[in-house]
């Protein structure tokens, strides 16, 4: 049931650092698309002061709670069942929210869908963390990235990596104001924006 991710046992520190400024004043994070269960242990288990959601569809639950139940910690919640696409989000409002490698497997009606939905559930001045590979002014950042867009859309052509004027320009329709845009190990990104205060 316990699923080992590479990618995540590779990027958790950077992202760490990033989480450790960005997430210093909160005190509720959803995690949207768990997989795992590998970042939803680490980040709970290095921040302390956050209570961890995490999220993703049914599948994923098993090794989640696998993973959960290896590191038991006071501020690690059990996985909520969130589809972005079912309009079913909690009624919880959360300080933040962070989505690791989501958006290039969703396809872009979901895409829109995360950002309506995050848009509802951040409390005002809640910031939202994605991380990934994205592409700029509709160009690649590199040949690997090319070439993994290029293996996601042989595998479903509704998926593929987005551009990151599409992405802010979905933050924007739903209230949240681009901060940081921090460059990442491998070609990848963290982009960060941040809710009106009300």
């Amino acid at each position: 049931m316990k699923q080992f991710s590479e990618a995540c046992e590779e990027n958790k520190q950077p992202i760490l650092a990033i989480l450790e400024k960005e997430f210093a004043g909160c005190r509720s994070v959803l995690e949207i698309g768990s997989g795992t269960g590998q970042h939803a242990v680490f980040f709970a288990s290095q921040l302390p002061h956050i209570s961890w959601q995490p999220s993703d569809l049914p599948a994923s639950h098993a090794s989640i709670n696998a993973w959960c139940a290896e590191s038991p910690l006071g501020n690690l919640r059990t996985p909520l069942t969130l589809d972005v696409r079912s309009g079913h989000w909690p009624r919880d409002n959360y300080d933040a929210v962070f989505s690791a490698n989501t958006t290039h497997i969703m396809d872009w009606p979901a895409v829109q869908d995360m950002f309506t939905g995050i848009g509802c559930i951040l409390k005002p001045g809640g910031v939202f963390c994605l991380y990934g590979p994205f592409n700029y002014h509709r160009r690649y950042t590199s040949d690997s990235n090319a070439r993994f867009d290029e293996w996601l859309r042989q595998r479903d052509p509704a998926s593929g990596l987005r551009d990151f004027g599409e992405l802010d320009r979905l933050a924007t329709e739903n209230g949240l104001a681009l901060e940081n845009d921090y460059e990442m190990p491998v070609n990848n990104r963290l982009l960060v924006w941040r809710a009106g205060s009300g």
